[in-house]
């Protein structure tokens, strides 16, 4: 079962030659984005920068999706935007979130059938906390969920405990 030795019939247990990092990855690569991609948080576009930085803190998430009307995706917006644009001392009641926003194309995104390995790799290539999780739409991308370094620790967390059969 730990995957160093195989039995087949009629000639018995061998040792299978793999190294426990193999036997690591083995595992990993079959872990994917719609097993673990959490709900996501969305706003829309004329939103005021205000009302998206008291969304963040109810829902308590570090970045929000941004959609059109028809609920497509056009941006991202984090803590950090929000917080540039706190600093200039405007009234944020007046200033929509589109304008502090990181717009697409320069989102990074996932798919559902991406392993979720890829994703933490493009977490930590890019440097970001969250993706958001998409579906290919006519006009754009529709957001289904998000992977964060949160869910990313979570599920490496549930591969370490052991589980009953």
């Amino acid at each position: 079962m730990s995957g160093y030795l195989d039995a087949r019939p009629k000639v018995g247990y061998f040792y299978t030659g793999k190294k426990a990092n193999q036997l690591v990855s083995e595992v990993l690569s079959k872990m994917f984005v719609k097993n673990y991609k959490a709900v996501p948080v969305v706003i829309k576009e004329e939103t005021s920068v205000y009302d998206a930085i008291v969304t963040m803190f109810l829902e308590d998430v570090g970045t929000l999706a941004v959609l059109k009307n028809k609920g497509t995706l056009i941006g991202m917006v984090s803590r950090k935007d929000l917080l540039k644009a706190a600093i200039g001392n405007q009234n944020l009641h007046e200033i929509p979130v589109s304008i502090v926003m990181t717009r697409m194309p320069n989102i990074i995104t996932c798919e559902v059938n991406d392993p979720l390995i890829e994703v933490a790799n493009k977490l930590i290539q890019y440097q970001i906390d969250s993706i958001p999780v998409v579906r290919p739409m006519e006009d754009g991308y529709e957001v289904i969920g998000r992977i964060t370094k949160t869910t990313i620790a979570k599920a490496f967390v549930e591969l370490g405990i052991e589980k009953e059969v």
